[in-house]
């Protein structure tokens, strides 16, 4: 299993990043192009494609959807600006906090829109109005899942934009502040990026992916959770399995729990439960190397998986759930 390593020994032993062939890079570029054209595509083809539409701009036009997006923003500026004390490593920090920073913006706005899409909808007996279509209980939840997902990328699209200028600005900002010889802003005589900068920038982007990856993940688990509970409860326990996710490897690695019985049910719940700590890049951020292409797509098997297991446990839960 993915989570039961740490990134920097997984990805030590799977390749050295400064020795990955370019076509994988290509590779993992081209797949996510196709993944988010796919996602939006899918919303003029099929019945699950008008749920997932409606959601998408139920979503964009909650206030909570500008809150997140501006707050988001400013903190991240702030971030460029604020000086870390940690001794010419300003730039990491910028991309750790900022990684952070994303997440929990699609997380919360996830968590968010599957409540008010799905358990607000039950609740006042909406869902029944759209059900009563030619759309069955499973097309509900699919499309109310990649409806959820949809507004998730239009959260993060700014956001990314933003974080890349902000990081290609902070390098030559950092090195001013440290009285350091300043990169420039292109490389002499063209318009290139300037190859320091641009490299600062590149190695967030698998973050990114794995930040999106793991805000899928809890979206699945928060509809499935949405098809029984309140909005309260789904989001007290949507940030119970986020905490309880990032330490799995942690009960169940060598070191951890001794007791037979103790051992056994924190294996079972590290089983259960999603591996979080696989989509994390702390390690990657704080040793500065590229995460390998082959990490992203085993993080994109277990979330595809896991994702899965979930939209089933959500048919289960909403197959027999009253709606009058």
């Amino acid at each position: 299993m993915i989570g039961e390593l740490p990134f920097a020994t997984l990805a030590a032993e799977m390749l050295r990043p400064d020795r990955i062939p370019a076509w994988q890079w290509w590779a993992c570029g081209i797949a996510t192009l196709l993944v988010l054209v796919g996602l939006f595509a899918i919303n003029r083809v099929s019945r699950v494609g008008y749920i997932a539409r409606g959601t998408a701009k139920e979503a964009v036009r909650q206030p909570v959807f500008f809150l997140l997006l501006g707050i988001s923003a400013l903190i991240l500026v702030v971030y460029t600006f604020l000086p870390f004390f940690s001794f010419g490593d300003d730039v990491k920090m910028l991309k750790d906090c900022g990684l952070v920073t994303m997440l929990f913006s699609g997380l919360l706005l996830a968590v968010w829109t599957a409540s008010i899409a799905i358990s607000q909808e039950i609740e006042g007996k909406t869902a029944m109005t759209l059900l009563s279509k030619p759309v069955n209980r499973r097309h509900f939840i699919v499309g109310k899942y990649l409806g959820i997902m949809q507004a998730v990328v239009l959260l993060m699209a700014p956001l990314v934009v933003l974080f890349c200028l902000l990081i290609y600005y902070k390098v030559g900002y950092d090195a001013r502040e440290s009285a350091k010889q300043v990169p420039d802003l292109f490389q002499p005589g063209t318009f290139l990026p300037n190859e320091e900068r641009l490299s600062a920038v590149l190695q967030i982007l698998p973050g990114i992916l794995l930040s999106f990856m793991e805000v899928a993940v809890l979206a699945a688990v928060s509809v499935a959770i949405s098809t029984r509970v309140p909005t309260v409860v789904n989001i007290v326990t949507c940030l119970a399995i986020f905490v309880v996710g990032h330490l799995t490897p942690v009960l169940v690695g060598p070191g951890g729990i001794q007791q037979e019985f103790v051992a056994f049910m924190a294996r079972l719940i590290a089983t259960v439960m999603p591996s979080l700590d696989s989509f994390d890049t702390k390690a990657a951020v704080a040793t500065g190397v590229m995460v390998p292409p082959v990490y992203l797509l085993y993080a994109a098997i277990y979330c595809v998986c896991y994702c899965t297991a979930a939209v089933f446990l959500a048919f289960l839960l909403f197959e027999d759930r009253d709606l009058a």
